[in-house]
């Protein structure tokens, strides 16, 4: 952006923030307090913070993407893709084809070409899919090996996509069994501290559980855990984990998909991380 006139300075905005300039042209290290009501220095700070939770927002909607395997048409990618916010919320995320097999790191998006990838032998390739498919990672075979091949390109994903913690459902599980107590009996001293590290984690409370919802195979999944709906300084827990279908009925555990499942173990293991310690080894 340009400079604005501001009383007898001038004023821009400057990778989100707004800096100032003298009469003669020298950069001050910061904006003159006499300045703080002027219609320029007002209108760039809210255009700042409009900025900036813009950018959130794409981040918060391509990640939703990913965790929910939504397909997204290629028109929708080439239209945002000229906004810096979208570019750098999709930029260098993996791409797979229909058959699941992947097809690269996204680098360009146009309407007329399609989409420009970094294919697996480092060669610039081009697609041209409908629907664009930014998959979760567990759902990625050789996540290891991509995560290597992804360093080696000097990849950064602003979305969590490759170095996103993944679980997997472990082979000897009773599959007719409901919860999962793994992360359950984290202790809190306040039921408040507790219901602010979910809200921290971008999670949502509805009924005394924290809930994460997953698209999978068509159908809507909730993962659940108790966190309490009582007395905000009451002492409290982490209970199970659990999941519901979309009539929030519980699901058996052998019925639940492979994102549901790990998009639900990181929220439990994200929450008990937060526990208290001292309270814990003084209990023990």
């Amino acid at each position: 952006m340009g400079w604005v006139t501001a009383g007898d300075y001038e004023v821009a905005l400057d990778d989100g923030k707004v800096v100032c300039r003298n009469a003669s042209g020298r950069r001050l290290k910061s904006v003159p307090a006499k300045l703080a009501d002027e219609p320029a220095v007002v209108g760039l700070r809210q255009l700042a913070e409009w900025l900036e939770r813009h950018e959130r927002q794409c981040l918060t909607d391509v990640e939703r993407w990913m965790v929910r395997s939504l397909p997204v048409p290629l028109a929708v990618i080439a239209r945002v893709w000229p906004d810096p916010a979208w570019r750098s919320a999709l930029r260098d995320l993996v791409v797979t084809g229909a058959d699941g097999e992947v097809a690269g790191f996204l680098r360009d998006a146009d309407s007329e070409r399609g989409l420009g990838l970094v294919d697996l032998d480092g060669d610039t390739v081009r697609i041209a899919p409908d629907l664009v498919r930014l998959p979760h990672p567990v759902l990625l075979e050789d996540l290891e090996e991509l995560r290597e091949f992804a360093v080696e390109l000097g990849v950064e994903q602003r979305a969590q996509q490759l170095f996103r913690e993944v679980w997997h459902r472990p082979a000897a599980l009773d599959t007719e069994g409901t919860a999962v107590e793994e992360y359950a009996g984290g202790m809190f001293k306040e039921l408040r501290f507790l219901h602010g590290r979910v809200a921290q984690l971008g999670y949502r409370v509805r009924g005394g559980h924290a809930v994460c919802s997953v698209r999978e195979h068509g159908r809507g999944v909730e993962a659940r855990v108790w966190v309490g709906d009582y007395d905000g300084y009451e002492e409290t827990e982490t209970g199970p984990l659990m999941w519901t279908d979309a009539a929030g009925q519980v699901l058996r555990l052998g019925q639940v998909g492979p994102v549901a499942w790990s998009e639900g173990m990181r929220m439990a293991a994200a929450l008990y991380a937060g526990r208290d310690i001292e309270d814990e080894e003084r209990a023990a």
